[in-house]
């Protein structure tokens, strides 16, 4: 594979292709490096604990003293 501009690849101690630098300058505005980043951030919070959008939202109201 030949070599692709603000793409660098980066080798383990056994030779083999572990790692991917981007150039987010060249390809941050790429929706599917996007897409590839919120991923990321969606497993990173893998198992935190979540509540209901409703209950949010209801927090959100008192805290912003918003009566509904």
């Amino acid at each position: 594979m030949g070599a692709i501009a603000g793409i660098k690849y980066t080798k383990d101690k056994t030779g083999r292709k572990r790692y991917v630098r981007i150039d987010l300058d060249m390809y941050g505005e790429n929706p599917l490096i996007e897409d590839f980043l919120d991923l990321l951030d969606i497993e990173a919070s893998r198992g935190e604990p979540t509540i209901p959008l409703r209950e949010f939202i209801k927090e959100q109201n008192k805290k912003r003293g918003i009566n509904v």
